[in-house]
């Protein structure tokens, strides 16, 4: 399994984001040639959850947003942490969107390179 967020990419579009759930989990945003411009979150305080945070990033990223990609998830703290560590491992900096201080804040993470980044079988015998 993964750690990278394989969802399929959607038009980042108000009618595509209107559909979006009221729950809360962690979306990604992308430019035309799907280059992550933002990771973000809806937590427990959002309001619409997932779709109000899509609704708003509708707004900030005007044309430069193309495609969005979500997952609802109860865990979206742990989850937002994890990709945004993913990103700063794949490309040394964090996606425009985020700030430096998210990125000072963060572990580090080291997905297995010969199966895009999913968890690593373990080798002990019990």
């Amino acid at each position: 399994m993964s750690i990278r967020m394989d969802k399929e990419w959607l038009p980042f579009t108000p009618e595509q984001v209107a559909d979006a759930p009221g729950h809360m989990g962690v979306y990604q945003i992308a430019d035309a040639d799907r280059q992550l411009l933002d990771i973000g979150r809806a937590g427990g305080g959002t309001r619409f959850g997932l779709r109000g945070e899509l609704t708003q990033a509708l707004e900030r990223w005007g044309d430069r947003g193309r495609y969005f990609r979500f997952e609802v998830n109860l865990g979206y703290w742990s989850r937002h942490q994890e990709l945004l560590m993913l990103a700063l491992h794949d490309h040394g900096h964090l996606p425009e969107g985020c700030s430096e201080e998210q990125a000072a804040q963060l572990g580090r993470i080291s997905p297995h390179p010969g199966n895009d980044g999913a968890a690593r079988p373990s080798s002990r015998t019990v």
